[in-house]
């Protein structure tokens, strides 16, 4: 009988340390995200690549490398740095489609890019990274 009493606790303790051990796995990681300066510090994944992408890769007709340098000596992207000066470009950018969104439309809480404010990168830009004079 007392052989199956530690049987059984040194299986329920094995369950419950599995248990916890999955659950620290299957936890989402929190954001990693250096140097951001515009955008929201607690940004998701998810919105930090919708902005990415349908704002900079649509609206501007850039790839990453367009903003962002490269690690020294590979070809990785280093997202923090800001040796590229289009970056800060993009950043003053950023700024002033905000400002213009909440002065002249009434958008009060405006903490991000997003292609349901009425001015856009794509307002003016219309795909390319220096719009034409019209």
């Amino acid at each position: 009988m007392k052989r199956l009493h530690s049987i059984l606790i040194t299986l329920a303790f094995g369950c419950v340390f599995i248990i916890n051990v999955r659950a620290v796995k299957s936890s989402p990681p929190a954001n990693d995200y250096a140097n951001l300066q515009v955008l929201p510090k607690d940004i998701s994944t998810k919105e930090l690549q919708r902005i990415m992408v349908d704002e900079f890769q649509d609206g501007l007709g850039v790839g990453c490398g367009y903003c962002h340098a490269t690690k020294k000596g590979t070809i990785l992207l280093d997202y923090a740095s800001d040796e590229k000066p289009e970056k800060e470009i993009t950043r003053k950018m950023m700024r002033m489609t905000m400002d213009i969104n909440k002065t002249h439309f009434g958008l009060e809480k405006v903490e991000t890019v997003s292609s349901l404010m009425p001015v856009t990168c794509s307002t003016c830009h219309r795909g390319k990274a220096h719009p034409e004079n019209e």
